[in-house]
């Protein structure tokens, strides 16, 4: 497929080197000159133009109207809403994907504007932490050594054996496979150590191997 990137920042050119390497023909658009010396460096398969995409003569003379996908990636959310209307609208581009930065934007970005999907990353990103703190459960945050290690959390509900038994981090008597790294309390870190008493609502960082995750569930989680 022919895709235009709008915008040579580090979210663009992360994009358009992904595409590239799939063998997608793309396109990379930048206003900025320096910009666009840096990005042609850093992507030798891929042609980056000098082009205000927020202008129709511009996008008409980099060939908008061959394209099946315009992905505005900019950091800028007028932009990338300017763009999306002029790939829509003036050059009928089948799909456009749109970058949204500030997620109280994020209603503007329908097809009303021309945009066909949108990525909002603080969203994502909201979206995550909230399922990273359900209560009483195992979350996976990381794999580690080749997969031969996790990084996972747990969030500690009022009944569990860590905080109703008044257990220190030393009574706990973990496996040799698992560690407890860090603690988060009220958004700040704590460390470690063996004499740690546990409290609710604690959200305790394990690095265990796969096979001892389960012995989690006797100190931080009620059975």
């Amino acid at each position: 497929m022919k895709i235009v990137i709008a915008g040579a920042g580090s979210v663009g050119i992360a994009i358009a080197q992904d595409l590239a390497e799939r063998h997608h023909d793309v396109t990379l658009l930048e206003q900025r000159s320096e910009t666009v010396e840096k990005a042609r460096v850093l992507l030798p398969d891929v042609k980056v133009l000098t082009c205000d995409a927020c202008e129709v003569n511009s996008l008409q003379n980099v060939g908008m109207r061959d394209a099946d996908v315009v992905i505005a990636a900019t950091g800028d959310d007028e932009d990338n809403l300017v763009i999306s209307w002029l790939s829509k609208q003036e050059f009928a581009v089948p799909r456009v994907i749109a970058r949204v930065n500030n997620s109280r934007n994020e209603w503007l970005f329908d097809s009303s504007w021309g945009v066909d999907v949108h990525v909002s990353t603080p969203a994502l990103i909201t979206s995550l932490v909230d399922e990273i703190v359900e209560v009483g459960s195992v979350v996976d945050l990381m794999v580690l050594a080749g997969g031969k290690m996790k990084l996972v959390e747990v969030t500690l509900a009022a009944n569990a054996p860590a905080v109703t038994e008044g257990r220190s981090l030393e009574d706990l008597r973990m496996v040799d496979g698992a560690r407890v790294v860090a603690i988060v309390r009220a958004d700040q870190p704590m460390v470690p150590i063996p004499s740690f008493q546990f409290l609710e609502g604690d959200h305790v960082v394990v690095m265990a191997r796969p096979d001892a995750i389960d012995s989690l569930t006797g100190a931080f989680i009620a059975p």
